[in-house]
Parts: C-alpha cells; sequence; structure tokens
C-alpha cells in the first residue's frame, strides 16, 4: 500500500504561509493520506500530464492515485521539503526504509488545480528559471541566464551516488 505521511502538515505549513499553489500540494497530500478522494478529484484535472524518471517498479504515486498499489509494495510519501516557484511547487522526500529519495515537480493552474506532475526517483534534481539576460539582440549561446533557484539535497542522505536532471521552470 502507498501512503502518504499525515503529519506532513503541520511542519510543512508553516514554511508556504504565502503560497497557495504550495497549500494546493498540500492539501493533495494530506488528501492522499487520509484516502480523501473527493478532495483529490477536485484538486488533480481530469487530464494531468504526468512525467516519470525512474525505474517502471517505482511508479507508486501513479499506483496510489490510480488505485492499483498492494499492500506487499507498502511505500511511504514522506514529504521533508516543498518550495513553490509561481505555478511550479517542489516536494522532496524519501522512504528510508527503502533507501528510495524521490522529488515531484507539480504544475498548480490559476484556478488551484494540479495540471501536472513529474515524479523523479533516486536522482538529484536542480531547478532553474529560464529567463533572457538581457533585451539586446545577442546570440543564443549568451542570451540566456538560467539560475539555480531549487536544489535537492535529500540524495545526499541515500548515500549513493545519484544522476542529476536540471529541470528549468
Amino acid at each position: 500500500m502507498v501512503m502518504v505521511a499525515p503529519v506532513l502538515a503541520t511542519g510543512l505549513k508553516e514554511h508556504l504561509e504565502d503560497s497557495g499553489n504550495g497549500s494546493v500540494v498540500l492539501n493533495l497530500y494530506h488528501a492522499l493520506s487520509t484516502r480523501d478522494v473527493q478532495v483529490v478529484n477536485k484538486l488533480l484535472a481530469p487530464d494531468i500530464e504526468w512525467w516519470f524518471h525512474g525505474p517502471p517498479s517505482h511508479q507508486f504515486m501513479m499506483q496510489l492515485l490510480t488505485g492499483t498499489d498492494s499492500i506487499s509494495d507498502s511505500f511511504q510519501f514522506v514529504p521533508h521539503s516543498i518550495d513553490a516557484f509561481g505555478s511550479t511547487v517542489i516536494v522532496e522526500g524519501c522512504d528510508q526504509r527503502r533507501d528510495i529519495s524521490w522529488i515531484h515537480a507539480w504544475t498548480v493552474n490559476s484556478h488551484g488545480i494540479i495540471t501536472q506532475v513529474r515524479e523523479y526517483f533516486n536522482t538529484s534534481l536542480t531547478v532553474t528559471r529560464f529567463a533572457k539576460s538581457s533585451t539586446k539582440p545577442v546570440s543564443v549561446a549568451t542570451s540566456l541566464h538560467c539560475p539555480s533557484v531549487w536544489e535537492s539535497t535529500l540524495s545526499n542522505r541515500v548515500g549513493k551516488s545519484v544522476p542529476g536532471l536540471v529541470l528549468a521552470i
């Protein structure tokens, strides 16, 4: 059975006082932990776009949302951090019993509906903001500046080298 820790809302909610999109995602994790199907259906777009990076056997969130999880395949989503950048909300956590770290990058639209999720398992992730650095016409190679706005930390905890990816928002 895939589970979400119900205690996540207390420690992480204070971190997101002014973030409506972060609160939407926290509400989703809470609804998943309590198996509140009505709230989950209200928060997720029916045509949610799903990206997955990791072993096929690690598609735990999809198993949870589609009802195909089994008790013998118990996995716990325990978020350790949550950060919001406009419409993007990054949640990082791990299941220490299995030595698996995970990152979810959720996209929330202006109506408070989650329209996209990108899942990463046992992968280091750096999130950058993709923006032009100047209004002067210059070559493409020098016209873009991508500052890092977030970097995963849990990959160091799992005690092994993991591949690194960059997500541009």
